[in-house]
């Protein structure tokens, strides 16, 4: 069998991470593919920094926990692009929308967004900003935003491992399969990252964002056969509002 000398993780993964979920201006070769996956938790660090200093200085400002929450909010979609949202909507349409797997596939390409989607992200911005706002009210900020970002990135390149690819083209096909030590090393950064910024209390937004990806994982093998780039994005939604909602119970 021949010898595997790709490096399980170089530098340049985190502007690959970077340069592929969210806006930041870096500059990527892309050239590293799946194999920079377990940086993704990394590009959720700098989401979550900067979601943090916008919040902390609304509140400096004077400005009440519920706006800063929904600026903090409204930063982490801007620095994002609203990729992940995106994804969430698309999973919603499709997945509720098409009566069997390839009409939910077509749905789920189709760049409009129906009743389903709409729904979904308007629940997901409110639970995420109720969980927030609770967070901040309590003057907690910093830690809590970074860990939920951390945690809630780390299932994305673990679905990508463990499930094959529903559509056979899209992002998540570009992007080919990680391997299982590619998305088990982001799982120990994040889970590492985010002990170091919440403490032990980090154990129950993990196993909160565990269950909720294994639920979205399960759900996509059974609508549409595995995972495409939407059901990764909709993971990392869910798995963010369960961690914020696990977090918002240690206040």
């Amino acid at each position: 069998m021949a010898k595997n000398d790709t490096p399980l993780a170089e530098a340049r993964d985190i502007t690959e991470a970077l340069g592929l979920l969210t806006r930041f201006p870096v500059q990527s070769d892309a050239r590293r593919g799946p194999h920079a996956a377990w940086a993704w938790p990394l590009a959720g660090l700098a989401v979550g920094f900067v979601a943090a200093l916008v919040g902390e200085v609304a509140l400096w400002l004077g400005l009440s926990v519920w706006l800063a929450a929904g600026l903090a909010l409204a930063a982490q979609i801007a620095a994002t692009g609203a990729l992940h949202e995106d994804g969430l909507a698309d999973c919603a349409d499709g997945f509720w929308g098409g009566a069997d797997r390839a009409r939910r596939l077509e749905i789920m390409k189709d760049s409009r967004t129906g009743s389903y989607g709409v729904l979904a992200l308007g629940l997901g911005l409110i639970l995420r900003w109720s969980a927030q706002s609770v967070l901040f009210a309590h003057g907690w900020v910093l830690a809590p935003l970074l860990a939920a970002a951390l945690l809630s990135r780390a299932p994305m390149a673990v679905l990508l491992a463990a499930l094959p690819n529903a559509r056979g083209s899209g992002l998540a096909s570009s992007l080919g399969t990680p391997s299982q030590a590619t998305a088990s090393l982001g799982v120990g950064v994040a889970f590492g990252l985010s002990l170091l910024a919440v403490g032990w209390g980090v154990l129950a937004p993990a196993l909160w964002v565990a269950l909720a990806a294994i639920g979205v994982a399960a759900l996509a093998k059974h609508r549409i056969g595995g995972q495409t780039g939407d059901v990764l994005g909709a993971t990392q939604q869910v798995a963010e509002i369960a961690a914020l909602m696990a977090l918002s119970t240690l206040v």
